[in-house]
């Protein structure tokens, strides 16, 4: 049998010693970019756990108040129309709702930050009450300053 005779040429093999330096520039370029990337994710993730945690605390304040008024039901004509700026709490509480309000905007202050912007008014319609709580959360806005409200109404 006649088999026909292949012949194969090679290319003279050169030696290959190590990573080129460009090879290593272009790797640590693509991984330094994505763990920017990551830390940009990163950020942005604190940033709105934050804020999250800021609207808790404003609805934990709205609950706290109304929990106080209704304990007192008695005196709910006292709560109709405050408001108060948690860097200028009210002092000399000399009843129960008036020692109730000044707690309650401290615990804003503690809570939102005692800043001129950060506000509560309570308005009451019989048995219904309307909490609003207003406060500077800057870590949502683009321009570093986001005012956010939150509002309750609860039949007391």
């Amino acid at each position: 049998m006649n088999r026909p005779i292949v012949v194969h040429s090679r290319a003279p093999r050169t030696r290959h010693h190590g990573v080129g330096l460009i090879e290593v520039l272009i790797a640590v370029l693509i991984l330094s970019i994505g763990l920017l990337g990551i830390a940009f994710v990163q950020t942005r993730s604190l940033s709105g756990n934050n804020s999250s945690m800021a609207r808790s605390m404003a609805v934990v304040a709205t609950y706290s108040i109304l929990d106080a008024m209704r304990a007192d039901r008695a005196n709910l004509a006292a709560y109709d129309g405050v408001s108060v700026t948690a860097n200028s709490c009210p002092t000399g509480g000399s009843t129960r709702a008036m020692r109730q309000i000044i707690a309650w905007c401290t615990e804003l202050g503690a809570r939102l930050g005692a800043a001129a912007s950060t506000r509560g008014e309570i308005r009451c319609t019989g048995s219904l009450c309307t909490v609003t709580i207003t406060y500077d959360d800057s870590r949502i806005g683009a321009a570093g300053t986001s005012t956010q409200t939150v509002v309750t109404r609860a039949m007391l």
